[in-house]
């Protein structure tokens, strides 16, 4: 009887700490994420010794890297967790973190000044790397942890993505006003990785669900590859994703100009909201199922995206970015429960496959949302050469109707999720009814009547 007491207790710490370190690790990506983006103008400094004329699209581009790593870990590594180990996998998570944020500071002392722009792109590629490899783990590990409890769980180590993004802002912000050098703040954000690491060490990390229940490698191929509608959530997924992440790297150049206030503090308190509502997504889920919780997540996404386009003063600006907020928060954890309950013998080949599209659409769709903005600064003024003229409070008044125009472009996305959403939810509703009909009933009519 102790002793299965003592198994029991040791089982449940164990569970605890991969729980923590799942939690952890999204707060570490999220922090450097948030870090990476408040070094922007520091990076466009560096490279405007190199090409004036094009250092800001180098810095755009070096700071866009982390997420084609991050995609290209998510769609290589994902099929072969079980062969290389989720715990070698976690560990190296950190150490690539570290060692690419490493190299982005010493880019300077290291290389040359015609191979600097490529040593920070490397060193930025190691940590996209590093962050795939966080996502790859822990959102099978979280599902092989609690099967009968996904959606909530998936939601609740996600919740510590936004909590890192809003901790980050406010390191950045800080640091910023104590005026210190950028690498002070990229050092700052390596502290959490090298203790992610060093925790990995301590934990006991088991196989995922698909290789747990006996689902071979062949079968996790067929699930993917043969049920067409695994495609169609792949699909949704590169609009849910963009809809949470390409705004949020927009909002502080955006919405600075526009509402009087610093961007960065709507994005601090929109991912504090995020945290505190991803803790809420299982009793939501179950109230609403899945899908209509991802419907009812795209109205608010497209009503608070739009309204962001056309806001004038910080109180529009922050009731808008609630909407928006509740909105995405539960998109991306929510979207790999939904597939993973669906296409379960997809393991975490199908979680990392819907990860790489999230991952490539926000790679893709960034430089489209500067295009908008760019075509309609130069529309806006009348021309190029007018453009060029432009100065002072003219220039912003052209600025802030490009920063408007280019979150309408966001805001489609959600509101075309919606009719595709209202179908399968309104299939999955009708199906449940038919499982549920009793024996013997049909078209309303029971045997006896």
């Amino acid at each position: 009887m102790d002793a299965d007491r003592n198994n029991e207790a040791h089982e449940i710490k164990g569970r605890f700490l991969l729980f923590f370190v799942c939690c952890l690790a999204y707060l570490v990506i999220g922090i450097h994420f948030s870090i990476r983006g408040s070094i922007a103008d520091s990076l466009r400094e560096i490279f405007n010794g190199i090409d004036p004329l094009t250092s800001a699209k180098m810095a755009g581009s070096a700071l866009a890297v982390p997420f084609l790593g991050y995609a290209i870990t998510l769609f290589l590594i994902s099929p072969f967790i079980d062969a290389i180990g989720m715990g070698l996998l976690m560990k190296l998570s950190g150490v690539l973190i570290v060692a690419g944020s490493a190299m982005v500071i010493g880019a300077e002392s290291i290389a040359s000044s015609s191979q600097l722009y490529w040593v920070i792109w490397g060193g930025m590629l190691l940590v996209g790397l590093g962050w795939g490899l966080v996502d790859t783990n822990t959102n099978p590990l979280v599902v092989a942890l609690y099967p009968d409890d996904k959606t909530h769980k998936l939601n609740v180590i996600h919740a510590w993505w936004p909590a890192g993004v809003a901790v980050g802002g406010l390191i950045g912000i800080g640091l910023g006003k104590l005026d210190v050098a950028w690498e002070t703040k990229v050092i700052a954000a390596m502290v959490p990785a090298a203790g992610l690491t060093v925790l990995c060490f301590f934990a006991k990390f088991p196989l995922t669900e698909r290789a747990a229940s006996g689902v071979s490698f062949g079968e996790m191929l067929v699930e993917v590859f043969r049920k067409p509608m695994f495609w169609v959530w792949f699909a949704c997924m590169w609009f849910t994703a963009t809809s949470e992440l390409a705004p949020g790297q927009w909002v502080d150049m955006a919405l600075s100009r526009t509402v009087g206030m610093s961007g960065m503090w709507i994005l601090i308190y929109i991912s504090a909201l995020m945290f505190v509502m991803r803790h809420f997504a299982g009793p939501l889920a179950h109230k609403f199922s899945v899908v209509g919780l991802l419907w009812i997540s795209c109205l608010l996404a497209a009503i608070g995206l739009w309204w962001l386009s056309i806001a004038a003063n910080p109180v529009i600006a922050i009731v808008a970015a609630t909407f928006w907020g509740a909105g995405v928060c539960f998109m991306w954890p929510t979207m790999l429960a939904a597939v993973n309950e669906r296409y379960p013998k997809s393991g975490a080949f199908g979680m990392g496959l819907m990860g790489t599209g999230a991952t490539l659409a926000i790679y893709f769709f960034m430089p489209i949302m500067g295009g908008v903005f760019d075509a309609t600064k130069i529309s806006e003024a009348g021309g190029e050469e007018a453009f060029k003229a432009l100065s002072g409070e003219n220039m912003e008044a052209v600025l802030a109707t490009a920063s408007q125009a280019s979150f309408r472009s966001v805001a489609i996305l959600p509101a075309l999720l919606l009719l595709v959403f209202a179908v399968i939810w309104i299939y999955e509703i009708k199906k449940r009814k038919a499982d549920e009909k009793p024996a013997g009933e049909e078209d309303g009519v029971t045997e006896g009547q």
